[in-house]
């Protein structure tokens, strides 16, 4: 199996500094990162490691979920994932991710509104993103 690679360059100090995070693997894109910025309600442009979290989560699940639901037979998918990762403080000191909500809505032809969730909750455990991240309390909404 392969290894994917991000890299970031950051100059400065916490808070006046800045970085560039590269999506070294694909080449696709490089986004710019600031602490004040992260830790603010308006990110301004910029992106933060919750964010990329979050999608690679939000993908991750996708791909989890479709996979279960093509085994449970299901057809004609439509789902839509969104991951919000809340980053707070640490009680430790310094700041953790203290929770991300997994929500996701659609239907597959053959699986009943039941079924889809509960395989929903098959695809939360089983992605591979949520087991890297299962020291942190991930929650799971479902509609559909």
């Amino acid at each position: 199996m392969p290894t994917r690679t991000a890299r970031t360059n950051w100059t400065g100090s916490l808070q006046e500094g800045s970085g560039t995070v590269q999506l070294v693997s694909s080449g696709i894109a490089s986004y710019e990162v600031s602490f004040p910025k992260r830790a603010a309600d308006d990110a301004d442009g910029t992106t933060s490691p919750e964010e990329l979290i979050a999608a690679a989560h939000s993908a991750c699940f996708a791909m989890q979920f479709s996979a279960l639901l093509g085994a449970a037979g299901g057809s004609d998918q439509a789902i839509d994932v969104q991951a919000d990762v809340t980053l707070g403080p640490d009680p430790a000191g310094g700041f953790r991710i203290s929770g991300i909500r997994l929500t996701v809505s659609g239907s597959a032809a053959g699986v009943s509104a039941q079924d889809f969730a509960g395989i929903a909750e098959q695809a939360k455990a089983a992605c591979p993103v949520s087991k890297a991240l299962a020291g942190t309390d991930i929650t799971l909404q479902v509609s559909g």
